[in-house]
């Protein structure tokens, strides 16, 4: 049914799609503070806890604490981004370049972890 039909003002789609955009940017912000703790977590408490160098554990939150500076800035880029091309009555898809960018980092740091646990079996 239409926003007409339902009774709804005309303006209710378009406001309900920038509450799902705050949603997301919500979820960018999630992601980005989720990956901070975890560099935290890696980098420095546990090498605290273990006999490990701490060498390769810091490399490793470095690389976590990246990912997340990038949710963090990207995410606000990409809200600010989409809201405009929704005020416009266009669409702004998510950059290929930003996924892949974020597929490639996730997985090296995956592979990263794998490794660092497995050198410690």
């Amino acid at each position: 049914m239409s926003d007409q039909v339902e009774g709804r003002g005309s303006g209710e789609g378009i406001r309900r799609t920038h509450l799902a955009v705050e949603r997301t940017y919500l979820a960018w912000i999630r992601s980005g503070l989720g990956a901070l703790a975890v560099s935290l977590a890696v980098g420095r408490l546990i090498p605290s806890l273990t006999d490990a160098s701490p060498l390769p554990f810091a490399v490793l939150g470095i690389g976590f604490g990246l990912l997340g500076l990038f949710f963090l800035v990207y995410g606000s880029y990409r809200s600010t981004e989409v809201n405009e091309a929704i005020d416009r009555g266009g669409f702004s898809p998510l950059d290929r370049w930003a996924v892949t960018l974020v597929a490639v980092c996730t997985a090296l740091l995956a592979i990263a972890t794998i490794v660092l646990v497995a050198v410690d079996l």
